[in-house]
């Protein structure tokens, strides 16, 4: 039976309800590069990448980085551990790893079978910069890098690399050095 008692208890309750919900909404995902407070175990200048949370930090002094969004590797195709960047290109050439080819032949059939390097450009899957991760001096053949695709960021879309959008790793690009540290937990 619905009476006065229950319906002054009811209106009290919805007139709480949107400040509940405020309060317990989640945050957003923002892949815009933001400066950020980080653990005081991270020494500036090192590249700390966190695929769980997809965003990438750049630690700029003890305890702050700026934190950028990326797109990581999909299940069972990430990278994770340690690196160096040895290599850092503007507007790189691209090629399919020989497992890429492999796993996705529809996909790299103009690689098949050939030697066949795509040229750096807008069109490059690389996209306007990358950084090369190498351990002890040999390629992970993983990368850092700026994407055709921008709609992968925030995802787990990538045969493995690590994905900005391109403004972002321009900006990247230009902060970071040679044998900068690069840890992907």
């Amino acid at each position: 039976m619905f009476t006065r008692r229950t319906f002054l208890a009811t209106s009290a309750t919805a007139s709480l309800l949107p400040s509940l919900v405020n309060a317990k909404k989640a945050t957003e995902y923002d892949p815009t590069p933001q400066f950020v407070r980080i653990k005081k175990e991270f020494q500036p200048g090192q590249l700390l990448v966190v695929p769980r949370s997809f965003y990438l930090y750049f630690v700029t002094e003890p305890r702050k980085a700026i934190r950028y969004g990326c797109g990581v590797g999909r299940a069972g195709l990430e990278f994770t551990g340690t690196a160096t960047i040895d290599v850092k290109k503007e507007w790189p050439t691209w090629r399919p790893t020989e497992e890429m080819i492999e796993r996705e032949p529809v996909t790299y059939a103009k690689f098949k079978d050939n030697d066949y390097v795509q040229p750096g450009g807008n069109d490059n899957p690389l996209g306007a910069r990358a950084l090369y991760l190498f351990q002890n001096g040999v390629d992970t053949y993983f990368r850092i890098h700026g994407t055709t695709q921008p709609q992968t960021i925030g995802r787990a879309a990538s045969n493995g690399c690590i994905r900005m959008l391109n403004e972002h790793v321009i900006d990247l690009y230009a902060r970071v050095p040679i044998g900068t540290v690069v840890t992907v937990v």
